[in-house]
């Protein structure tokens, strides 16, 4: 029997302690979609710039590289476990750099999945680089793929458009990395910016959805998935991580602070743009499906 490290009093925002791999077959759950931000294994002992100041790349030992069989192979087994927890018109997004995307999209194909796409994030304020020797890296790959190739998949296609500025939105966006704002209960080295996040939720689960993030960190998935009134599980290793997504949550229980972040994610023109487009766009659709534990 599981135990959540914690469980929120709406029962929209659960945490597991463990490995991912491990948890996952334990219990029997379909999500209607799934975010993972997984080990990039770029800490190298290199240098990088934060707030306009040196700082060392290295994130931890989960995110040192063992070398490309032991890269694929992690790559292979998670992607597997959460293969078998998405519904069958589920899909799956993906972040990463050169460090490790090409091995997930290649572990994607050999466990049959569908990629629909490459997005392109284009950070806006990217750190710069140091040697000057090469372009500054400002971008991340997300790739989204449905698990399978014949079942259609949901795709908010006509909210996508009309926050475009009325034409189809591309397969590049250009949004800000993390805000301060977001950091308003610990920091986390690799946390993502709520922008990214609900532009990918919005696009691809209706509300009252499921979506699990199996890499959750400070739980940027989580949050946006409740500030869209989705549901959410996020499962870490580290409790310092858990602790923090834990803060996060209890933050936004705060009618005021909810307001408030919803009105700050980037992406929109004006404050109240996302809440105008959940009403318009956002079919009305109940799920009755609990977790089991």
């Amino acid at each position: 029997m599981i135990t959540p490290f914690y469980k929120s009093n709406d029962h929209r925002f659960t945490l597991l302690h463990g490995d991912c791999i491990e948890l996952l077959k334990q219990f029997d759950f379909k999500f209607d979609m799934i975010f993972a931000d997984p080990p990039y294994f770029l800490s190298n002992d290199g240098i990088s710039i934060q707030s306009g100041k040196p700082v060392s790349v290295n994130k931890g030992t989960w995110d040192r590289s063992k070398g490309y069989d032991f890269v694929n192979d992690f790559n292979y087994q998670w992607l597997k476990e959460v293969r078998n927890k998405l519904k069958d018109n589920g899909t799956v997004w993906i972040s990463g750099t050169f460090h490790n995307i090409f091995s997930i999209a290649q572990m994607l194909n050999e466990l049959e999945f569908k990629i629909l796409n490459v997005v392109t994030w284009v950070k806006t304020n990217p750190p710069p680089n140091l040697a000057c020797r090469c372009f500054t890296h400002s971008s991340e790959i997300i790739i989204w793929a449905r698990k399978n190739k014949k079942v259609p998949h949901y795709f908010n296609y006509e909210l996508m458009k009309e926050i475009n500025d009325g034409k189809q939105m591309k397969d590049v966006w250009n949004l800000p990395a993390i805000a301060p704002w977001e950091k308003s209960c610990g920091k986390h080295p690799t946390q993502k910016p709520l922008g990214v996040l609900s532009r990918i939720i919005l696009s691809s689960t209706q509300l009252n959805a499921w979506i699990l993030d199996p890499f959750t960190g400070s739980s940027t998935t989580g949050i946006a998935a409740n500030l869209l009134n989705r549901k959410f599980l996020g499962i870490d290793k580290e409790i310092e991580f858990l602790e923090i997504s834990k803060q996060r949550k209890k933050e936004i229980e705060n009618p005021q602070i909810f307001n408030e972040y919803k009105q700050k994610i980037d992406g929109f023109k004006y404050k109240t743009q996302l809440s105008e487009f959940l009403l318009l766009f956002e079919p009305v659709t109940e799920y009755g499906a609990i977790l089991p534990f």
